[in-house]
C-alpha cells in the first residue's frame, strides 16, 4: 500500500518517556519518538548513546535483568506490558529489525530461501508452496538479481551488499508495520550503501512502513529520514524535520556533530550532510532515485 498524506496519518509506534536500566545503570531516561506508516525516522548518536537500545527495547530484546518505564505502543498496545508469548507473537510480524551485520543475522547453514519461508510459516501459517513464492517475490522486490535461484542459495554466495538486501527481505515476510533498521550500512563498503538506503526508502514509500532507521551517520540521515532525533547519553535532545534538524540545529550537540564533519574538499571522511552520501554504481534494473524529500 501507499500512504497518500504520511504527516497526516495516526502514528503507528510511539515511545512515551521510555527509560531503561541495567544493573542499577541508567542507559535510557525517557525516550520520546513518533513513528508514522510511509515515514523514515533517524535515530542518531555516537556509540553508546542509547539508540540501539531503544530499538532493542522495542522489540523486547533486552539483557535479561534488564529494567523498563515508560511505553511503547504499536496501534495503542503497550509493548512493554505483553506477556511473552505475546510479545513473540508480535516481533517479527508487526515490528521487525534489521540488524548492521548481516554475516552474523544470516544462519550460514541454511538457505536464503529456507530462512525466509520458515518465518512465515512460523508467523502466518501458511503452506509451504505459498510461503516459497512469497519468497522469491519478496528478493525480487529487494532487488536480488534472480531471485528464484538465489532463494536457493546460501548466505555466503552473495556480497555484503546483497546479504543484507536479504536480511530485509526476512524482515519484511511477514507484513510488518514497523521496520527497524540499525546502523544497517554500518558493515558495507561505501559503493553499496547508497543502494541499500535507496531500497529502505522506496520499501518505506511502496508498503506505507514506519522505519526507524538507527544511524551515527549524518549523511545517512539526510539521504532518507523525513524525520530526525539526535541522542546522547540515553536522552533525545532534538527532535524534527530531516532540513530543518541538519541545517538549522537547535541544540548545541547537534550543532557540535555537524561542524564535526568534513567540509566538502576534504581528503577523506563522511560528506556534508547536506550532500548525503556518495552515490554507488546503480545494481542492474534499479533505476537511480532523484526525486526530492520533503524537509531538504
Amino acid at each position: 500500500m501507499t500512504v497518500n498524506d504520511p504527516r497526516d496519518a495516526s502514528p503507528v509506534l510511539s515511545v512515551e518517556g521510555l527509560t531503561v536500566s541495567i544493573g542499577g545503570h541508567e542507559i535510557l531516561r525517557g525516550v520520546d519518538l513518533t513513528l508514522r506508516p510511509g515515514r523514515v525516522h533517524g535515530l542518531a548518536g555516537e556509540s553508546g548513546s542509547g539508540k540501539t537500545m531503544t530499538g532493542l527495547a522495542a522489540l523486547g530484546l533486552l539483557p535479561h535483568g534488564a529494567r523498563t518505564g515508560g511505553r511503547v505502543e504499536l496501534d495503542g498496545r503497550d509493548l512493554l506490558g505483553l506477556a511473552q508469548r505475546d510479545l513473540n507473537a508480535v516481533r517479527g510480524r508487526d515490528i521487525a529489525m534489521v540488524f548492521q551485520d548481516p554475516a552474523t543475522s544470516l544462519h550460514p547453514m541454511l538457505t536464503v530461501g529456507r530462512q525466509i519461508t520458515e518465518h512465515m510459516r512460523h508467523h502466518l501459517r501458511i503452506g509451504k508452496a505459498e510461503a516459497r513464492a512469497r519468497a522469491v517475490e519478496l528478493l525480487g522486490k529487494v532487488r536480488i538479481p534472480g531471485p528464484a535461484a538465489a532463494a536457493d542459495r546460501y548466505p555466503h554466495q552473495f556480497s555484503g551488499g546483497m546479504r543484507q538486501r536479504i536480511a530485509i527481505a526476512i524482515a519484511l515476510a511477514c507484513g510488518p508495520k514497523v521496520l527497524i533498521a540499525d546502523e544497517p550500512t554500518t558493515a558495507l563498503d561505501v559503493t553499496v550503501q547508497a543502494g541499500v538506503l535507496r531500497l529502505i526508502r522506496s520499501l518505506c514509500d511502496d508498503l506505507g512502513l514506519a522505519v526507524l532507521l538507527v544511524t551515527h551517520d549524518l549523511g545517512v540521515m539526510s539521504a532518507v529520514a523525513d524525520e530526525v532525533s539526535v541522542m546522547r547519553e540515553g536522552l533525545v535532545l532534538e527532535t524534527g524535520p530531516r532540513g530543518r534538524v541538519l541545517r538549522e540545529p537547535e541544540h548545541p550537540y547537534t550543532r557540535a556533530l555537524l561542524d564535526a564533519l568534513p567540509r566538502e574538499g576534504a581528503a577523506a571522511g563522511p560528506r556534508d550532510p547536506a550532500q548525503g552520501p556518495a552515490s554507488e554504481p546503480v545494481p542492474p534494473g534499479e533505476a537511480p532515485d532523484t526525486s526530492p524529500r520533503e524537509g531538504s
